[in-house]
């Protein structure tokens, strides 16, 4: 990668898109390192993809996705985030909430009233990110919502 003026974070100079075709496959490894056992195959973001394209968007340097986010909507104006996720050498930086202040400036856009999410309840960094974007957990924990050892809670932010 070129030198970067020291006026100017590195973090900055990363570039948001939408996700082609061409990036499922490092937009699936990079699920897999991060989700582990609730990663997404292959198969699963590929059909996203097609059905979600618009709010499926990367974040990425002169060579490669540092993070993306997903976002499925529904007929009625409901989106729930499917997946955020970024490099683990770059967390911490502001780049999860990037892609989640476009990703709802896009889905303001385009009508939609209610976004939802699931988190783990282990996921402090997480779960301070979505409260500082306004989302409130709704209910309390969802013991097993992705069946064993998938307890969660249930995030929710009007738009």
């Amino acid at each position: 990668m070129a030198a970067v003026p020291e006026s100017v974070p590195e973090d900055r100079l990363l570039r948001m898109r939408n996700v082609r075709e061409s990036d499922l496959d490092t937009v699936t490894l990079l699920d897999q390192a991060i989700f582990v056992r609730d990663a997404y195959s292959y198969t699963v973001l590929r059909q996203f993809y097609d059905l979600y394209a618009k709010h499926f968007l990367v974040l990425e340097d002169e060579q490669d996705i540092q993070g993306y986010v997903l976002v499925g909507t529904a007929m009625d104006r409901r989106s729930w985030v499917l997946g955020l996720g970024v490099v683990r050498e770059r967390r911490g930086r502001g780049l999860g909430r990037r892609l989640m202040l476009e990703v709802l400036s896009c889905l303001r856009t385009d009508g939609v009233e209610e976004v939802r999410l699931s988190v783990a309840p282990s996921n402090a960094p997480a779960i301070d990110l979505y409260k500082s974007l306004d989302f409130t957990v709704e209910g309390g924990l969802r013991k097993e919502y992705f069946g064993p050892g998938g307890d969660r809670l249930i995030m929710v932010r009007r738009l």
